[in-house]
């Protein structure tokens, strides 16, 4: 892994570059608008993420490039006893940093955090289509334990 990655919760001046990576990949290209000035969309939903204390938006960056981005929700669940658990979403690099370490130290970010919040389970979800990052998930710990459905709401 590169020197000198470091991580902070996003800020606004951040959402340019973090749709940018949503949006550079194969996936990404067909669901997000990365355009200038950035469709509202995005600002409302980040200020949603930043005013809500179970969500976090976070941002692993080298110097003043951001250079990854995930968001971690924390939800509290009737079952394990009224446990918690943290979902990591929207786990992106930067192409030129790919291959190099920093989604391994994004990830382990997020499983520090949740313990330090209390979760007893941290979950993620990738696309059927990433076969690359179902092996990545696999290989840092997380199994394939469950069958995931979604409902498209048009």
């Amino acid at each position: 892994m590169e020197k000198g990655i470091n991580f902070r919760i996003a800020v606004e001046q951040d959402l340019d570059r973090i749709v940018e990576m949503l949006s550079d990949d194969e996936l990404g290209k067909t669901r997000e608008r990365y355009e200038q000035p950035l469709p509202e969309s995005y600002i409302k939903a980040f200020q949603a993420i930043t005013s809500d204390p179970n969500n976090e938006l976070v941002v692993a960056y080298q110097g003043n490039e951001v250079i990854g981005v995930q968001q971690i929700t924390f939800v509290p669940y009737i079952t394990y006893q009224g446990g918690w658990r943290a979902t990591i979403e929207g786990v992106r690099t930067a192409p030129s940093v790919r291959g190099k370490g920093i989604g391994t130290e994004l990830i382990k970010w997020a499983i520090h955090r949740a313990k330090e919040r209390g979760c007893h389970l941290i979950q993620l979800t990738t696309d059927k289509q990433r076969g690359d990052a179902l092996r990545f998930y696999e290989r840092l710990g997380f199994k394939p334990t469950h069958e995931g459905l979604k409902m498209k709401l048009e």
